[in-house]
């Protein structure tokens, strides 16, 4: 049995003093507590299990460093600035690489603003850093698309895809770890949806997607060349292809196949998952128990080994290669009740990364199994120790058709018997998306001030199989928005919050819910702030075909179907518009935008201010500078959240008495 203690090797760049998370410390933390990023960024063991890369953080300030563990040795340190790191990853046992991203556009080319992705190689040895696709002609120095690291039989690669300026092509690079030069190695265009490396660096499987026709191929090796072996016609859901398989010469395929096996109720999409054998062009379906959200490869060979599943607890994970079943199996018994998250491990498989937070704000564990223990060696919130860290209590109600909703009561720190209390809902993002068991900083952040807050996974939600996400389709605005006023009932109805003092926060299509809570379904709310979200369905639909240059497109196309359009450009969307029911809110509401959301532009938001003080409504907008679409920037995400609590606290205070009942 592992034995988890405390860590005594020293993993802090800064002059910052961690607090223990064993401390005692009674006052409520403070809302920067909250709002802050994450200590730690980013962590990952090197193939030898002996060394550590992490991201860690101050404030708006970010640093690379990597320690011998044994030791606790910095082996690097230096500060990265305000990067935002995206991954980390390690090249072998003397190098790191990291991929960080910008908001920008290159008008030149015709790039959009957008975010831009960037890869940056660390030599341990020589303390030197180099670009990714540095000096290679006529290719811009971005990644388009992941980076993958392989182990070849000429040491240590990687590769990724680059964009040739000239001629348009999107090859994939082989790139020269010293001096950060792509060496095009197989080449590829905007079809080329993906593809598979085996261990030694080679491709041997190509997807391609036509945007127009929505047709998807699959290409195996033929000689020299590619041969197409399957295609199927994918308007809105895409087959996938997700790495090797179990073996090295076969692949993993995400896909609809009726004529191979039938499709289960927890598959979302009507996927199967099936191996393929890239020389035979063989499918069979994988002996996996329960449809699985991802796949788990080795680190050092990349074939595959198990996967996991999002269930109401966190996580849960099912192996199939002997030693990772027996390691993971030993973890569980280890931290039960906990739903440990693999982050990284060695090649061995003896040093395993583990992220645990049921209760806790997030603590970064090494198991050990030479050594049978398991140190604390990260801290996700630093400042909030155990003790303040609310409930998160699962829960199931009926939607008013009679769909049961399953999603999660986050409690003030400290309390066990809820009675009469304020209501936050708090909707995610996506739609298709879903919240999960475990430490939410924003639900926290909340809880914290004395609001109980709902975190409903209404239908359209992912993780409830296929059935509950097709009840979201056409229900933007309507049952995908009852789902969360129902849920208020409930909780009313159980007495646990006093149905006069709810309001509604969100971001993404949640900062949608929002705006939807004040004019479609303003019943149950008395405020309602909005994060990033969309104010004008028809308008945002057509900014999105302008933004591809295709009114015809995948991405067009996904959003007519959940929010219910019959063609581009359905003048039906109106109706479920916020900013076109400007005139029917009645209740204060709280606009914050990302200046540099490419995702869901700052106008969506200007929009709705804009028709609110014309139809003379209460409105409030902060526009966050440099800010982008997932609150990445530690000083504005925590601007957001003062600004949010603020706005709650005058408009739904917690000592507030009950004013009149809900409908």
């Amino acid at each position: 049995m592992l034995g988890p203690r405390t860590a005594a090797m020293a993993l802090v760049v800064f002059a910052v003093v961690s607090l223990s998370t064993g401390a005692v410390r009674a006052q409520t933390p403070p809302i920067e507590a909250y709002g802050a990023v994450p200590a730690i960024d980013s962590m990952t063991l090197s193939p030898s299990g002996e060394l550590i890369a992490r991201i860690e953080v101050v404030n708006e300030t970010r640093a690379l460093a990597v320690t011998r563990i044994a030791t606790g040795q910095h082996i690097f340190a230096a500060s990265i600035g305000d990067a935002k790191v995206r991954d980390l990853s390690w090249i072998g046992e003397g190098r790191v690489l990291i991929v960080t991203s910008q908001t920008q556009s290159i008008y030149d080319l015709g790039v959009p603003r957008t975010e831009l992705f960037y890869g940056m190689i660390l030599d341990l040895e020589t303390k030197s850093l180099v670009q990714v696709l540095r000096q290679t002609p006529d290719v811009l120095a971005t990644l388009y698309g992941p980076a993958s690291v392989r182990r070849t039989a000429q040491g240590e690669a990687l590769f990724t895809r680059g964009v040739n300026v000239i001629n348009g092509q999107i090859n994939l690079h082989r790139i020269n770890l010293e001096t950060g030069r792509g060496r095009s190695i197989e080449s590829m265009d905007r079809d080329t949806d993906d593809y598979v490396l085996n261990t030694d660096g080679e491709v041997i499987a190509i997807a391609e997607y036509l945007e127009r026709s929505g047709r998807w191929s699959l290409h195996l090796p033929n000689g020299r060349g590619f041969r197409e072996t399957w295609a199927v016609d994918a308007l809105v859901d895409t087959p996938t292809i997700i790495g090797m398989g179990r073996s090295p010469r076969t692949i993993v395929v995400s896909a609809e196949r009726p004529d191979l096996a039938s499709a289960e109720a927890e598959s979302e999409d009507g996927f199967l998952l099936f191996e393929v054998n890239v020389d035979t062009g063989e499918w069979i379906r994988l002996p996996f128990e329960h449809h699985p959200d991802f796949l788990v490869h080795h680190p050092e060979s990349r074939l595959l080994i198990g996967a996991g599943r999002t269930e109401e607890d966190g996580v849960r994970y099912e192996f199939s290669e002997p030693t990772a079943v027996r390691r993971w199996s030993a973890i569980e018994r280890a931290f039960p009740g906990k739903r440990p998250r693999l982050v990284s491990w060695s090649d061995s498989l003896k040093q395993v990364l583990v992220f645990i937070d049921a209760g806790e704000s997030g603590l970064y564990r090494l198991v050990d199994f030479n050594t049978g223990v398991a140190d604390v060696v990260g801290v996700a919130y630093p400042t909030i120790p155990t003790e303040q860290v609310g409930v998160v209590r699962p829960i199931r109600y009926a939607a008013a058709d009679g769909l049961e909703i399953d999603g999660y009561l986050t409690l003030p720190p400290g309390m066990e018997t809820p009675v009469n209390l304020p209501l936050v809902v708090l909707a995610h993002g996506g739609p298709a998306s879903r919240d999960v068991a475990g430490f939410d900083w924003w639900a926290q952040a909340l809880a914290s001030r004395g609001y109980a807050v709902l975190q409903a996974n209404f239908r359209g939600s992912t993780g409830y199989g296929r059935a509950f996400l097709e009840a979201g389709y056409g229900e933007w605005g309507r049952k995908m928005q009852t789902d969360l006023s129902d849920g208020v009932r409930w909780l009313a109805g159980e007495g646990i919050i006093d149905p006069a003092r709810v309001c509604i926060v969100g971001a993404s299509y949640g900062g949608y819910a929002a705006m939807a809570g004040l004019t479609l379904d303003k019943s149950a709310y008395r405020c309602g702030v909005s994060v990033n979200g969309v104010s004008d369905l028809r308008r945002m639909v057509k900014q999105e075909a302008w933004r591809l240059g295709e009114q015809n497109n995948q991405t067009v196309r996904y959003w007519n179907r959940f929010m219910g359009a019959a063609r581009f450009n359905d003048r039906a969307l109106d109706a479920l518009s916020p900013a076109l029911l400007a005139d029917q809110v009645d209740s204060p509401l709280l606009l914050i935008h990302g200046k540099d959301d490419t995702i869901v532009p700052i106008e969506q938001s200007r929009f709705m201010a804009a028709a609110l003080r014309r139809a003379g409504k209460p409105v409030e907008m902060v526009e966050l500078p440099g800010e982008d679409h997932w609150l990445s920037r530690a000083d504005t995400r925590l601007q957001m959240l003062r600004e949010t609590v603020r706005f709650l606290e005058a408009h739904n205070p917690v000592g507030s008495s009950p004013s009149a009942p809900m409908p």
